[in-house]
């Protein structure tokens, strides 16, 4: 079937991936756009993992204000080499990154680094809730793993949708610069600053494909 440049166009605006690449994906899924998208990630995915494992030593430190000095944001970005680390493409992930870790407020990098005590504890607070909202006890612990998980999409940023485009995770979104750029990228740590808080959200962590 023929497929039009506005498609293209749509689909390159969606994922970051080339143009023929988009092209190639909306052929394979007979013009199905949600199945194009899928193609690519999994083919962004693919090329991430063969670089999983590098050594990431390189990279930056950014920083993002927001609201007049209310909030502020220092972030840790590395990559392989320096020459990817002085790219605009790179500047402008850790910027976006900053940019949201300062919207959606992330406790950690990603779920590794919550210990099993504090998801027991969390999974105590739920079943309370549960019971004292009367649920049968029979599907109690259904419930709470249901809310767990989405306690810790909440709460990591790599597993949180990205603040300019929800329809990607932040994991997703290092994942197509990963293909782009041709390098392993891990963020590193961060730490989250707002006005009046006793101490800041902080976390360090690695990207694991």
């Amino acid at each position: 079937m023929a497929i039009s440049a506005q498609d293209v166009k749509a689909l390159r605006e969606r994922t970051g991936a080339g143009m023929m690449e988009c092209k190639r994906a909306l052929e394979e899924s007979g013009g199905s756009m949600e199945r194009a998208v899928d193609i690519l990630r999994e083919r962004g995915l693919a090329a991430a993992a063969k670089k999983a494992g590098r050594s990431t030593t390189e990279g930056l430190v950014d920083s993002y204000i927001h609201a007049q000095g209310r909030i502020g944001v220092l972030l840790e970005l590395n990559c392989e080499t320096d020459f990817v680390a002085n790219t605009d493409d790179f500047h402008t992930l850790a910027h976006n990154i900053a940019l949201h870790i300062a919207a959606s407020r992330p406790l950690v990098v990603s779920r590794d680094q919550i210990s099993a005590h504090e998801i027991e504890h969390e999974k105590s607070v739920l079943r309370a809730q549960a019971l004292n909202e009367g649920k049968p006890e029979a599907i109690i612990e259904k419930m709470v793993q249901g809310r767990i998980e989405k306690y810790l999409k909440e709460v990591c940023l790599l597993e949180q949708p990205f603040v300019k485009n929800p329809d990607i995770t932040v994991h997703e979104l290092i994942t197509q610069h990963i293909a782009r750029l041709g390098e392993q990228i891990q963020i590193r740590r961060f730490v989250r600053y707002e006005r009046g808080e006793e101490l800041g959200t902080h976390a360090d962590g690695e990207m694991d494909d």
